[in-house]
């Protein structure tokens, strides 16, 4: 005994591609997803671009020299390789603080030179506000570490120290971009 076949009309197939079509289209008119560095069109009651906001922030000097380095990274970041705004709509306030550690502490004895590890740490603290109305806009913290080998020779032992402390430096730069983008776009 044989199972009897299921009758298909042409009339049913159609309108279950139809209904399958406009499912489809409604599920794609429902997204709102932009990319969050877009400068494309404003939408309603979506501002015109993250990286025109960004471009809008002038960032405070900074006191220390691995500070500036994250500074100076931030503004090309922000600016596209330009220099920062002569009046801009926002200031930042930039706090960032180092923090060297020995990671490994291997016995070295005279005939070999084994190197230890260290590693470096910055920390670096955000406060934007707007200049008009001096409210905050946004404040937040993120640090990173870098790691280097710690040499016996004191020169080469100090610049694999300032080469992990320029490489955490880029790195901050780069998650304090995104997570100021991020607060720019929520506010």
């Amino acid at each position: 005994m044989s199972l009897p076949e299921a009758r298909t009309t042409p009339r049913s197939s159609r309108s279950a591609v139809g209904l399958a079509l406009a499912a489809s289209l409604v599920l794609i008119s429902a997204c709102t997803v932009r990319p969050l560095y877009s400068d494309g069109p404003a939408s309603a009651g979506v501002e015109a671009g993250t990286a025109t906001q960004l471009a809008s922030i002038n960032i405070k000097p900074v006191n220390t020299r691995y500070g500036q380095e994250v500074r100076n990274q931030l503004i090309f970041l922000f600016n596209g390789g330009a220099g920062q705004q002569a009046s801009a709509p926002y200031t930042m306030e930039l706090s960032v603080s180092e923090l060297t550690e020995s990671a490994l502490l291997a016995p070295v004895t005279a005939e070999d030179d084994e190197p230890t590890a260290g590693t470096v740490t910055l920390t670096g603290t955000y406060v934007i506000t707007e200049n008009r109305t001096g409210k905050r806009i946004a404040a937040g913290r993120r640090n990173v570490s870098a790691s280097y080998d710690r040499p016996r020779q004191e020169f080469a032992n100090m610049r694999a120290q300032r080469d992990a402390s320029n490489r955490a430096a880029r790195e901050l730069a780069e998650l304090l971009r995104l997570a100021i983008a991020q607060d720019m776009s929520k506010g």
